[in-house]
């Protein structure tokens, strides 16, 4: 009997899995099941992170406008600040109002101003 040659489908779906993993160090980018293992880790992590790099970035803004508000006057706040926002109907969220507060301080000062009045 002639030998049979497997088909290319397996091989072509290992492959691609390889060029996935092939910056990972030592077996988890040679070893077919370790690739596979480590690419649904690696994915399980994205997915997770991304999130959590929303959450993380959003702390940040806020932590950036509560500190350069808090400069100007104690007795007012972050929330103070958003509450009145809203009540102003302003659209301004607050990845603007931290790129604002970090390059022009006076000009969140003047919004703050606005507000108040």
């Amino acid at each position: 009997m002639t030998r049979i040659k497997r088909g290319y489908i397996a091989r072509r779906r290992r492959t691609k899995i390889r060029l996935f993993a092939s910056s990972f160090r030592g077996a988890h980018s040679r070893l077919t099941r370790t690739i596979t293992q480590q690419k649904i880790r690696a994915l399980v992590s994205a997915h997770r992170d991304r999130g959590r790099q929303k959450r993380n970035f959003r702390r940040l803004w806020i932590t950036r406008i509560n500190a350069v508000i808090r400069e100007k006057g104690v007795s007012y706040s972050y929330s103070r600040l958003i509450h009145d926002l809203y009540k102003k109907q302003l659209l301004l969220n607050r990845k603007i109002l931290a790129q604002i507060a970090i390059s022009n301080r006076n000009c969140l000062y003047m919004i703050s101003n606005e507000i108040i009045k």
